[in-house]
């Protein structure tokens, strides 16, 4: 049983509070953003930002995000060579407020990606990126 006041789907383990998910041994399907910005600076994750150039250029991308347009018809393609660039490392998509994210997961899946997590809030959603003044680079 969780304690008093932590969610009930939450556990300690070794002296960190993680996601059931992680306890159980079942991959999430989403992170916050917060959860994304430490896995990418700690190098464990690649953040894509699968927004259009207009919206990097609008808000900046988030600090060490790979900008990868999820409208160009070369996305899977690309996003395949990533996969092939850097194995084992799981994949997390960034759009602008987590929907397109959650369904292009949805989608990649279905086709066998299961390293992919969705970011909620995105950038500019409740709990998004810029929410929570987390650091961005500008775009070219």
């Amino acid at each position: 049983m969780a304690p008093r006041g932590l969610p009930r789907r939450s556990f300690l383990a070794g002296g960190f509070m993680l996601p059931a998910s992680f306890v159980s041994g079942q991959a999430p399907q989403t992170l916050s953003v917060r959860e994304a910005h430490d896995a990418a600076r700690a190098g464990t994750i690649l953040l894509l930002d699968i927004r259009t150039p207009e919206e990097w250029r609008d808000t900046g991308l988030p600090q060490s995000a790979i900008a990868l347009d999820a409208e160009t018809s070369a996305f899977e393609v690309r996003l395949a060579g990533l996969r092939l660039d850097h194995p084992g490392k799981r994949i997390a998509l960034i759009d602008r407020s987590g929907a397109l994210s959650t369904s292009i997961r949805t989608k990649l899946a279905g086709r066998g990606f299961r390293d992919i997590v969705a970011v909620r809030g995105g950038m500019l959603g409740p709990g998004g990126w810029l929410a929570e003044r987390l650091p961005v680079v500008a775009y070219p």
